[in-house]
């Protein structure tokens, strides 16, 4: 799918992870949405999912949804759902687990390793691509009007 709206920004910095993190929290009146993390191991998917989380009101421990699959949350926005596909291995799983109706229903849906469910996610809005160990290079992409009302409010 071809990109709306895209910008590359570094990361050099815990503080601009979470900056760029806070900043998304605060359009939640722009959800339901599906972000797209995508990234090496290491790259800070799961990081910046963190910083999210927090920034909408989340507390307690937050857990990388990597063995889970998905971790959900409730905040005073709505439903958060957090997906991790890296061990994705069955589509048959997509059905038993009630993907589907997660990432069809309301609120924020965040989706790690989307390339191991292709052709089973609903639409990706915002797609965040990182790479780097020390700077975070990372470039962002909106796919929908959605997503590109999401990535002007981030860059502002």
């Amino acid at each position: 799918m071809t990109a709306i709206l895209e910008t590359t920004c570094s990361w050099p910095t815990e503080a601009q992870t979470e900056a760029t993190a806070q900043a998304l929290a605060r359009c939640s009146t722009l959800f339901p949405a599906l972000v797209a993390l995508e990234g090496g191991l290491g790259a800070g998917k799961t990081t910046f999912v963190r910083y999210l989380l927090r920034a909408l009101g989340v507390q307690g421990r937050i857990k990388s949804p990597s063995y889970a699959v998905v971790e959900s949350y409730e905040t005073a926005t709505g439903p958060v759902h957090h997906f991790d596909f890296y061990r994705f291995d069955d589509p048959r799983e997509w059905e038993d687990a009630g993907f589907r109706d997660m990432l069809d229903g309301p609120g924020l849906k965040l989706v790690e390793w989307p390339d191991k469910a292709p052709g089973l996610l609903p639409v990706v809005d915002l797609r965040l691509s990182l790479a780097g160990q020390d700077v975070r290079q990372v470039h962002l992409e909106a796919l929908t009007p959605r997503g590109a009302q999401l990535l002007e409010a981030v860059q502002s």
